[in-house]
């Protein structure tokens, strides 16, 4: 059986993975099984250990595989199943996490005052020497890290946000502590590669593809009273948008 082909254009290490995920869907290696050694999965697909280990490493990061130390490695699912998200209104992204079937937890890295980017200064309708509240969190399903989000606020709508929990809903927050009417968003959502800092929150080497998507929200008075930029790992989400009735006229 030839598992890596040196002819194909395709990186090693690729070839490595898709084999392995293959293998464990078809439960040639079932869940909770511990897979051949490193030197014996090496000997089988005719690579060094740097390119089987990169191989594990991907599959590691997707949730297929876990390793223990001095032990093994050994297949901790047999489907990486993404959370789907609907771009149809305001949501919760720990409610979308909650309808995949997924336990939510929220980590808060850092929350405080700062001075914002001109660009969030603009966004949010402020003078550029203005103060906002920032939070940045990283969500959790499963106790896999998903995404990693900052959020931007006006520091005299939210007065004592910062001394409150907020592992939870910021939008529950928003609407029953503060009487803040979420009335519309404008969001923009594009492809990019995580920097150092960020991949390593999300449990991801540098470079590793994820989609960016950033939003102004609205209150009920066309005021904007949040920015939310957030980095959802790309193997990890998918969004959705339903789409209207084609019309032959632009």
């Amino acid at each position: 059986m030839i598992i890596v082909d040196p002819n194909n254009p395709i990186p090693k290490y690729l070839q490595i993975s898709t084999w392995l995920r293959e293998a464990i869907q078809l439960g040639r290696y079932k869940v909770g099984e511990k897979l051949p050694s490193e030197i014996e999965l090496s000997r089988m697909c005719r690579v060094n250990r740097n390119t089987l280990r990169q191989a594990i490493g991907e599959l590691t990061a997707e949730g297929l595989l876990q390793k223990v130390k001095g032990v093994g490695t050994f297949v901790s699912s047999r489907e990486s199943v993404p959370v789907r998200h609907k771009l149809n209104r305001i949501s919760s992204i720990g409610m979308e996490l909650q309808r995949s079937g997924m336990r939510e937890q929220t980590l808060i890295i850092e929350k405080g005052h700062e001075s914002p980017t001109r660009k969030v200064a603009q966004q949010l309708g402020l003078n550029p020497d203005g103060r906002v509240i920032a939070i940045r969190r990283l969500r959790f399903g499963d106790e896999v890290p998903l995404i990693y989000e900052e959020t931007f606020l006006p520091a005299d709508l939210f007065k004592g946000v910062l001394e409150m929990d907020l592992t939870g809903s910021m939008y529950e927050i928003f609407t029953r502590t503060f009487g803040v009417v979420l009335a519309r968003s404008e969001q923009s959502i594009r492809a990019v590669n995580l920097n150092k800092k960020i991949a390593g929150h999300l449990g991801l080497k540098p470079n590793s593809a994820a989609l960016y998507a950033e939003s102004v929200t609205y209150n009920d008075h066309n005021i904007p009273v949040e920015v939310l930029c957030c980095y959802f790992r790309g193997d990890k989400y998918v969004f959705e948008v339903e789409l209207g009735q084609y019309l032959l006229t632009p």
